[in-house]
Order: C-alpha cells, then structure tokens, then sequence
C-alpha cells in the first residue's frame, strides 16, 4: 500500500506540474494558469478538486496518443470568506482549452453539483471553443453545459471570467449566466472569429476590435465588468460574491454597519438642483445614502443613462437602480430598459430589495428607437418591475414625467412605498409641453401668445405639478426631507424583510423578448 500511494503521490505531481514550456508561454501571453486564478478565487487551502485523473476516450486525429490528465479543466470546489464556492476552469495549456467529450462531462458534473448543493458557480473561461477532432460529440457537450445554465438560472448564482480567446459555443454559455467579467487585452468573446468574419464579410477586424472587454462593456453589454488584470477581475468577483446569496431560498449575508442608520445627508440638500433641466451626477446620490459609500456597479459603461448597483444599507444588500441625469438627461431608451430590467429580475430571483431613484424626464423619441423597438424593450423593464415580489422603495428626487414615470417603478405597478422630494414634478409631460397641447387655442388667440404661454405654464404648475399632487392622491407615501433620505430608506426596507407577495400559478410567464 505504501508503495501504491507513493506512486500516487507521483501522479498528482505530475498533473499539478503540468508542462514547464506550456506553463511559460501561457505567463508570456500575460495569463496565469488554471490553477493560480482558482488560488486567486479561492480561500487559500480550501479547493478541493474532482475528476483530476480524469481522462479522454477518443481516437483519431492523433487524439489517441495524447491523453492528459484533466482533460483541459479543473474542476472542484472551496470557499470565498468561508461560504462554499464551485468553479471550473479551462486550462489553455492543453488542447488549448478545447471542449471534448470528456471535458464537458466533468463541466456537467460540477455543474450539477452546485446545483445540488445551492452555492454559486464560477467559471474561468480560457477555451478555444469545441475540439474539433471530436465532432459532434463536443458539440453535444456545450449543449449539456447550455441545459444546465438554463436549469441554474435564478437558481445559484452563475459567474463567467473571460479570461482568454472564447469563441462560439464558448461565448454563448457565459451570455446564459448572470455576470460576465472580463480582462482587457487578454480576453475575446465572439461567435465567429475575425478570419471568419473576413471571409465572409471582407471586413478586416482585430480580435479586440471584434469582441474585445471594451467593446463588450461599452458598446454590446454582453460583459458587466471589464478590468485590466485577472488578479483585480478575480478579486472583484470575490467582492460581488460577497454580495450575492448562496441561492434563491436564502438572503444575501448582511454585516454588521459600521455606518450609522440615522446618518443625515445633509449634503443631498446642494447636491441635486432644483430646476428640472440642470444636470447632476446621480453617483454621488447614492455614495451619499449607501453604508460607507460604497456599492458596485453593474454594466458601468454601457447604457449609461441609467445606473444599476448593489451597496448596503444597514448592512443589507440592496439593488439600486437610478436615472443618471448626466447622460441624455436620464432618459429611457433600448439599452437602458433592457439593461434594467436585467438587473430587476436578478434582484428578484436571489432576494435582493429593490431601491428605486427616479429622475426621469420620459423615454428617448425618435426614429431610430422607435423602429429599434423601444416599446417591446421599454416593456421589459415594466415586465420586470410588476414580476418582482422582492421589498420595493421607489424615490422621486425631482421629475417623473410620463410612461416612464410609470415604469420606474411606480405605486401603480407595486412598489410597497412610494416616497418624493419636495421638488418633485409628477406629470403627463412637462409643464412647457403640456401647457402647448391642453392651451393651444388659448395661446394662439392671444394677443401676446408668449406672455400668454407663460402665464398658462405657471397655471399648470401650479395645479398639476406641486410637490404635494401626488400625495394628496395616494400615489406617493411621504414627501421626505432629502437629509433623512437613508433614515427613511433603512426604516421602510426593515418594516419590508419579512415581505411574503405570491404570484398567480403558471408555469412561467411570457415576457417581452
């Protein structure tokens, strides 16, 4: 026996070992191996690995004369901050990361695993897409890895880390998963390479310029976070964990606050100006009102007009979701909804309570949305919100107009409360737009249709726009003071914990596409 666990003790060094040269040209490239970015993830110590002898059954090709262990992926699990974690990460130096028979099995298995278990699923992707020399039978293999991400959707929570070259069936399994990280320069996601695209095209295009970090978190929103190395992508994905819930039937962790709950912000009162059409940085808001201020951003450089984060308060996790009148004024547009309403549905699925910051001016009109089909999009968002059964505060700093007002997250489509600042502007339409249509017979019979204008405006204003219309009519619970703008949050969210909302019985609904 002794002799035989020697022998095995030789087998592991010698998978653990893996090639010196392969090693060396994946830290040339700027990479780390497999195994170091599971260290990075993971708690040290903590990684417990599967299937490490695991081996491939194919033949052809001169597959049969080359059969490492692993197969190309590590698989097991360990802990972030002492909660289990599951990951699987292709490793470049074999195969190059190639997906085979084999591979996919033990993807499959840990997969299923995580599910079994309710903890999160990691993936560090580094993978050139199918193995070719095994045909369908790795094709089928992406098809099991499709189900399963399907199957654990709102479920675990799922993490993509691009972490190298992924391309077709390699780029569609992370787009199923609820966050997708990437390295610049480093990491490619595309369906078709650029010398595919080439040839059938002619249009000349570089890896990065075709499906690169930057273009995903800016211009595709196919990627969420894109940073500039894998030791702060991975310790990013550790810091998101930390705000996540193991699974759908529990809370995300809460920490004791080191920031106080009665905190007053007083500096929201200069912050945000009165007047509508002044722009202001919707970011610092939230700083102002989150524990600490801090919080992270979801899909910070893509559909910018509208942010998404998770911060706490009180030391709970929350969604906030918030206008951002620097950029096209906060209005609604494709990207905007859809990006959203993502963000929605995630919170729902894993418990996160909704805060919802409302500065919001309409949706963006013209040709190219309307036939980009702003409505179907625009109806995502509204699809999400009225889906949602987690606690939902809605705040109205200042405008609200029209059927964005309504999407927002309004008390019409259930937000538990509904709460505004006294500059608030609750309306159909701005005060200028509505005065032209409700007066337009007045003012064109005037004498001096401008003066005229004004004076109808300011009417208008009056009567249908005050701060307190709304709450007069139920529609907003409280017009707040904005220095008690956390105090009146943290209260509303913990009278809001124990929330039980069901949904009708149905299989599932039919959302927007």
């Amino acid at each position: 026996m002794r002799d035989r666990v020697s022998e095995l003790a030789l087998l592991r060094e010698e998978v653990l070992g893996g090639v010196p040269a392969a090693t060396a040209a994946q830290h040339a490239k700027g990479k780390l191996t497999a195994r170091e970015r599971i260290e990075l993830l993971l708690d040290p110590g903590s990684f417990q690995e599967v299937e490490q002898l695991r081996r491939h059954r194919a033949t052809g090709f001169g597959l049969e004369a080359k059969k490492p262990y692993t197969d190309g992926v590590i698989t097991g699990w360990g802990t972030v901050e002492g909660r289990t974690v599951f990951v699987y990460a292709h490793d470049f130096r074999i195969f190059g990361g190639a997906l085979g028979e084999a591979h996919a099995t033990k993807i499959h298995k840990i997969m299923d695993m995580a599910i079994a278990a309710g903890a999160p699923l990691v993936s560090l992707n580094d993978g050139a897409g199918a193995r070719i020399q095994e045909g369908v039978s790795a094709l089928a293999g992406y098809g099991g890895i499709f189900q399963r991400n399907t199957r654990a959707s709102g479920v675990i929570p799922q993490i993509s880390v691009m972490l190298g070259p992924c391309a077709g069936g390699a780029a569609y399994s992370p787009a199923l998963t609820d966050f997708v990280f990437m390295v610049r320069e480093t990491s490619q996601m595309f369906i078709t390479g650029p010398d595919v695209v080439k040839a059938v095209t002619g249009e000349e295009i570089t890896q990065n310029g075709l499906g690169g970090a930057d273009v995903h978190a800016e211009t595709s929103g196919v990627c969420h976070f894109a940073y500039d190395d894998e030791e702060t992508c991975i310790a990013e994905v550790r810091y998101l964990l930390s705000l996540l819930p193991q699974n759908n039937r529990e809370n995300p962790p809460a920490v004791v606050p080191a920031d106080s709950p009665d905190r007053r912000c007083e500096r929201l009162l200069d912050l945000v100006p009165v007047e509508g059409n002044r722009p202001y940085d919707m970011t610092e808001v939230i700083e102002e009102i989150v524990d600490d201020g801090e919080y992270l951003e979801v899909h910070e450089r893509w559909a910018r007009n509208i942010i998404c984060a998770l911060g706490r308060l009180d030391g709970q996790v929350v969604g906030v979701i918030a206008n951002q009148p620097q950029v096209l004024a906060g209005v609604l547009d494709i990207e905007a909804s859809e990006k959203a309403a993502r963000f929605v549905q995630m919170c729902d699925a894993f418990n996160i309570p909704i805060v919802t910051l409302v500065d919001v001016p309409g949706f963006l009109p013209g040709v190219d949305q309307e036939h980009g089909g702003i409505i179907r999009h625009g109806a995502k968002l509204l699809y999400a919100y009225c889906d949602a059964t987690v606690p939902r505060v809605s705040l109205v700093l200042r405008k609200a107009y029209g059927g964005a007002y309504i999407v927002m997250d309004s008390r019409s489509i259930g937000a538990d409360l509904s709460l505004a600042w006294p500059a608030n502007e609750i309306a159909v339409m701005g005060a200028e737009g509505a005065a032209n249509v409700v007066f337009r017979r007045q003012i064109a019979s005037a004498e001096d249709p401008e003066a005229a204008r004004a004076h109808l405006v300011k009417e208008y204003k009056a009567e249908l726009m005050h701060p307190y219309y709304a709450a007069e009519r139920g529609l907003v619970d409280d017009v707040i003071d904005p220095a008690d703008t956390r105090g009146a949050l943290i209260g509303a969210l913990a009278v809001l914990r124990a929330k039980h909302a069901a949904l009708p019985a149905r299989k599932h609904g039919n959302p927007p596409a």
